[in-house]
Protein backbone atom coordinates (compact mmCIF):
# COMPACT_ATOMS: atom_id res chain seq x y z
CA UNK A 1 0.00 0.00 0.00
CA UNK A 2 1.02 3.58 -0.48
CA UNK A 3 -1.91 5.35 1.18
CA UNK A 4 -4.24 4.14 3.92
CA UNK A 5 -6.83 6.58 5.26
CA UNK A 6 -8.96 5.21 8.07
CA UNK A 7 -11.35 6.11 10.86
CA UNK A 8 -11.20 3.99 13.99
CA UNK A 9 -14.10 4.34 16.43
CA UNK A 10 -14.24 1.45 18.92
CA UNK A 11 -17.63 2.42 20.35
CA UNK A 12 -19.11 4.15 17.31
CA UNK A 13 -20.93 3.39 14.09
CA UNK A 14 -19.25 2.85 11.73
CA UNK A 15 -16.63 1.06 13.83
CA UNK A 16 -14.01 1.15 11.07
CA UNK A 17 -13.74 2.91 7.72
CA UNK A 18 -10.79 2.32 5.38
CA UNK A 19 -9.90 3.97 2.07
CA UNK A 20 -6.60 2.76 0.61
CA UNK A 21 -4.61 2.97 -2.63
CA UNK A 22 -2.03 0.41 -3.69
CA UNK A 23 0.75 1.81 -5.90
CA UNK A 24 2.94 -0.78 -7.60
CA UNK A 25 4.71 -1.63 -10.85
CA UNK A 26 2.16 -2.90 -13.36
CA UNK A 27 4.42 -5.78 -14.36
CA UNK A 28 4.21 -7.33 -10.87
CA UNK A 29 1.78 -10.29 -11.01
CA UNK A 30 -1.26 -9.74 -8.81
CA UNK A 31 -4.57 -11.43 -8.08
CA UNK A 32 -7.57 -9.16 -7.58
CA UNK A 33 -9.47 -9.22 -4.30
CA UNK A 34 -11.41 -12.39 -3.56
CA UNK A 35 -12.07 -14.91 -0.85
CA UNK A 36 -8.87 -16.90 -0.70
CA UNK A 37 -9.29 -20.48 -1.85
CA UNK A 38 -6.67 -21.75 0.59
CA UNK A 39 -8.21 -19.77 3.48
CA UNK A 40 -11.80 -18.60 2.82
CA UNK A 41 -11.75 -16.55 6.02
CA UNK A 42 -9.68 -13.91 4.21
CA UNK A 43 -10.81 -11.37 1.63
CA UNK A 44 -8.13 -9.42 -0.20
CA UNK A 45 -5.85 -9.23 -3.19
CA UNK A 46 -2.68 -11.25 -3.48
CA UNK A 47 0.88 -10.66 -4.58
CA UNK A 48 1.57 -13.61 -6.90
CA UNK A 49 5.33 -13.09 -6.74
CA UNK A 50 5.81 -13.42 -2.98
CA UNK A 51 2.44 -14.82 -1.92
CA UNK A 52 1.43 -12.25 0.67
CA UNK A 53 -0.95 -9.33 0.47
CA UNK A 54 -0.92 -5.60 1.05
CA UNK A 55 -4.37 -5.44 2.69
CA UNK A 56 -6.99 -7.87 3.87
CA UNK A 57 -9.97 -8.40 6.14
CA UNK A 58 -11.43 -11.60 7.58
CA UNK A 59 -14.92 -12.96 8.14
CA UNK A 60 -14.67 -12.06 11.84
CA UNK A 61 -13.45 -8.51 11.21
CA UNK A 62 -9.68 -8.78 11.60
CA UNK A 63 -7.98 -6.17 9.41
CA UNK A 64 -4.38 -5.54 8.36
CA UNK A 65 -2.51 -3.39 5.84
CA UNK A 66 1.17 -2.67 5.20
CA UNK A 67 2.91 0.23 3.48
CA UNK A 68 6.49 0.61 2.30
CA UNK A 69 8.70 3.17 4.01
CA UNK A 70 10.27 5.44 1.39
CA UNK A 71 14.04 5.37 1.92
CA UNK A 72 15.88 5.57 -1.42
CA UNK A 73 19.32 5.61 0.25
CA UNK A 74 18.87 2.12 1.68
CA UNK A 75 20.45 -0.50 -0.56
CA UNK A 76 18.88 -3.92 -1.05
CA UNK A 77 15.55 -5.41 -0.01
CA UNK A 78 14.84 -7.10 3.28
CA UNK A 79 15.25 -10.85 3.59
CA UNK A 80 11.49 -11.44 3.85
CA UNK A 81 8.39 -10.13 2.08
CA UNK A 82 6.46 -7.45 3.94
CA UNK A 83 3.23 -8.90 2.59
CA UNK A 84 3.56 -11.90 4.89
CA UNK A 85 3.07 -9.57 7.88
CA UNK A 86 -0.52 -8.94 6.81
CA UNK A 87 -1.27 -12.59 6.10
CA UNK A 88 0.22 -13.77 9.40
CA UNK A 89 -1.98 -11.45 11.44
CA UNK A 90 -5.13 -12.33 9.53
CA UNK A 91 -4.57 -16.04 10.09
CA UNK A 92 -3.62 -15.70 13.77
CA UNK A 93 -5.75 -15.32 16.88
CA UNK A 94 -3.32 -12.94 18.61
CA UNK A 95 -4.37 -9.52 19.83
CA UNK A 96 -3.03 -6.63 17.71
CA UNK A 97 -0.52 -5.60 20.37
CA UNK A 98 0.71 -9.13 21.03
CA UNK A 99 1.17 -9.72 17.32
CA UNK A 100 3.15 -6.51 16.85
CA UNK A 101 5.38 -7.33 19.81
CA UNK A 102 6.45 -10.43 17.91
CA UNK A 103 6.93 -8.53 14.67
CA UNK A 104 9.10 -5.94 16.39
CA UNK A 105 11.51 -8.64 17.52
CA UNK A 106 12.15 -9.67 13.89
CA UNK A 107 11.58 -6.33 12.18
CA UNK A 108 15.14 -6.16 10.87
CA UNK A 109 14.41 -8.99 8.44
CA UNK A 110 12.17 -6.69 6.39
CA UNK A 111 12.69 -3.55 4.35
CA UNK A 112 11.09 -0.48 5.91
CA UNK A 113 7.37 -0.81 6.60
CA UNK A 114 4.37 0.68 8.36
CA UNK A 115 1.95 -1.98 9.61
CA UNK A 116 -1.64 -1.55 10.76
CA UNK A 117 -3.44 -4.45 12.42
CA UNK A 118 -6.82 -4.52 14.12
CA UNK A 119 -9.94 -6.35 15.14
CA UNK A 120 -13.36 -4.98 16.15
CA UNK A 121 -12.79 -2.26 18.75
CA UNK A 122 -8.98 -2.33 18.62
CA UNK A 123 -6.26 -1.07 16.28
CA UNK A 124 -2.46 -0.99 16.60
CA UNK A 125 0.50 0.24 14.55
CA UNK A 126 4.20 -0.53 14.14
CA UNK A 127 6.97 0.71 11.88
CA UNK A 128 10.44 -0.81 11.86
CA UNK A 129 11.65 2.71 11.16
CA UNK A 130 10.00 4.24 14.24
CA UNK A 131 9.31 3.50 17.88
CA UNK A 132 7.72 0.30 19.15
CA UNK A 133 4.14 -0.92 18.72
CA UNK A 134 1.38 1.37 19.89
CA UNK A 135 -2.37 1.39 20.11
CA UNK A 136 -4.09 3.68 17.59
CA UNK A 137 -6.30 6.30 19.21
CA UNK A 138 -9.91 6.61 18.05
CA UNK A 139 -10.28 9.12 15.22
CA UNK A 140 -9.24 9.70 11.62
CA UNK A 141 -5.69 8.75 10.63
CA UNK A 142 -3.51 8.40 7.57
CA UNK A 143 -0.50 6.28 6.66
CA UNK A 144 1.60 6.67 3.54
CA UNK A 145 5.26 5.83 2.96
CA UNK A 146 6.46 7.28 6.24
CA UNK A 147 5.25 7.11 9.86
CA UNK A 148 1.60 7.13 10.90
CA UNK A 149 -0.02 10.56 10.44
CA UNK A 150 3.10 12.15 8.91
CA UNK A 151 1.45 15.21 7.28
CA UNK A 152 2.42 14.66 3.67
CA UNK A 153 -0.08 16.46 1.39
CA UNK A 154 -1.96 13.29 0.40
CA UNK A 155 -2.26 12.23 4.05
CA UNK A 156 -3.29 15.65 5.33
CA UNK A 157 -5.86 16.28 2.59
CA UNK A 158 -7.13 12.72 2.69
CA UNK A 159 -7.75 12.91 6.42
CA UNK A 160 -9.60 16.19 6.02
CA UNK A 161 -11.82 14.76 3.28
CA UNK A 162 -12.56 11.63 5.28
CA UNK A 163 -13.40 13.71 8.34
CA UNK A 164 -15.84 15.81 6.29
CA UNK A 165 -17.44 12.69 4.87
CA UNK A 166 -17.95 11.22 8.32
CA UNK A 167 -19.24 14.50 9.76
CA UNK A 168 -21.84 14.91 7.03
CA UNK A 169 -24.47 13.10 9.06
CA UNK A 170 -23.34 11.78 12.45
CA UNK A 171 -23.87 8.04 12.65
CA UNK A 172 -24.47 7.66 8.91
CA UNK A 173 -22.09 5.26 7.26
CA UNK A 174 -20.25 6.47 4.17
CA UNK A 175 -20.70 4.30 1.12
CA UNK A 176 -17.81 2.44 -0.45
CA UNK A 177 -18.49 4.43 -3.65
CA UNK A 178 -17.89 7.68 -1.75
CA UNK A 179 -14.65 6.32 -0.34
CA UNK A 180 -13.44 5.27 -3.79
CA UNK A 181 -14.22 8.76 -5.10
CA UNK A 182 -12.20 10.23 -2.23
CA UNK A 183 -9.17 8.18 -3.31
CA UNK A 184 -9.39 9.24 -6.96
CA UNK A 185 -7.56 12.53 -6.47
CA UNK A 186 -4.95 12.97 -9.19
CA UNK A 187 -4.00 16.58 -8.50
CA UNK A 188 -0.36 17.20 -7.61
CA UNK A 189 0.59 19.08 -4.46
CA UNK A 190 2.20 22.49 -4.52
CA UNK A 191 6.01 22.31 -4.50
CA UNK A 192 6.10 24.20 -1.20
CA UNK A 193 4.21 21.36 0.48
CA UNK A 194 6.28 18.48 -0.83
CA UNK A 195 8.43 16.40 1.52
CA UNK A 196 12.08 15.82 0.67
CA UNK A 197 12.49 12.04 0.79
CA UNK A 198 15.55 11.87 -1.44
CA UNK A 199 13.88 10.92 -4.73
CA UNK A 200 14.23 14.31 -6.42
CA UNK A 201 11.71 17.08 -7.05
CA UNK A 202 10.12 15.62 -10.20
CA UNK A 203 9.41 12.29 -8.54
CA UNK A 204 8.16 13.97 -5.36
CA UNK A 205 5.66 15.84 -7.55
CA UNK A 206 4.57 12.68 -9.35
CA UNK A 207 4.12 10.75 -6.09
CA UNK A 208 2.26 13.54 -4.28
CA UNK A 209 -1.35 12.78 -5.41
CA UNK A 210 -3.51 10.17 -3.75
CA UNK A 211 -3.82 8.51 -7.18
CA UNK A 212 -0.38 8.06 -8.80
CA UNK A 213 0.32 7.73 -12.53
CA UNK A 214 3.94 7.16 -13.58
CA UNK A 215 3.70 5.02 -16.70
CA UNK A 216 4.92 1.58 -15.63
CA UNK A 217 4.19 2.39 -11.98
CA UNK A 218 1.09 3.78 -10.35
CA UNK A 219 -2.15 3.16 -8.49
CA UNK A 220 -3.23 -0.35 -9.41
CA UNK A 221 -6.21 -0.60 -7.11
CA UNK A 222 -8.30 1.33 -4.60
CA UNK A 223 -9.99 -0.42 -1.68
CA UNK A 224 -12.88 0.77 0.48
CA UNK A 225 -14.01 -1.03 3.64
CA UNK A 226 -16.84 -0.10 6.00
CA UNK A 227 -17.38 -2.08 9.21
CA UNK A 228 -20.58 -1.27 11.08
CA UNK A 229 -21.21 -1.60 14.78
CA UNK A 230 -23.81 -4.24 13.83
CA UNK A 231 -21.03 -6.41 12.38
CA UNK A 232 -21.80 -5.79 8.72
CA UNK A 233 -18.67 -5.52 6.58
CA UNK A 234 -18.70 -3.96 3.10
CA UNK A 235 -15.62 -4.45 0.90
CA UNK A 236 -15.06 -2.92 -2.54
CA UNK A 237 -11.89 -3.04 -4.62
CA UNK A 238 -11.53 -1.13 -7.90
CA UNK A 239 -8.66 -1.94 -10.26
CA UNK A 240 -6.96 0.35 -12.79
CA UNK A 241 -4.73 -0.08 -15.84
CA UNK A 242 -1.52 1.78 -16.61
CA UNK A 243 -3.46 4.67 -18.13
CA UNK A 244 -5.41 5.19 -14.92
CA UNK A 245 -8.58 3.74 -16.41
CA UNK A 246 -10.96 1.63 -14.37
CA UNK A 247 -10.43 -2.03 -15.31
CA UNK A 248 -12.53 -3.98 -12.81
CA UNK A 249 -14.52 -4.03 -9.59
CA UNK A 250 -14.96 -6.58 -6.83
CA UNK A 251 -17.68 -5.99 -4.25
CA UNK A 252 -18.40 -8.27 -1.27
CA UNK A 253 -20.36 -7.91 1.95
CA UNK A 254 -21.10 -10.10 4.93
CA UNK A 255 -22.03 -9.93 8.59
CA UNK A 256 -19.73 -11.21 11.32
CA UNK A 257 -21.09 -14.49 12.64
CA UNK A 258 -23.81 -14.76 10.00
CA UNK A 259 -21.94 -15.76 6.82
CA UNK A 260 -20.91 -14.21 3.56
CA UNK A 261 -22.66 -13.16 0.42
CA UNK A 262 -21.46 -11.48 -2.77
Amino acid sequence: MCLVLFAHAPAGDPALVVAANRDEFFERPTAVAQRWRDDPRIVGGRDLRSGGTWLGVTRDGRFAAVTNHREPGVVGPGERSRGELVTEFLTSDLTPNDYLDGVQARGGAYAGFGLLVGRPGEMAYLSNRGAGPRAVDPGVHGLSNHLLDTPWPKVRLGRQRLQRLLARTPGERPTTAELLDLLDDRGRADDRELPDTGVGLERERALSPSFVMLGDYGTRCSTAIVVGADGRIEFHERSFDGEGRRSGDVSLDWTIGVGQRA
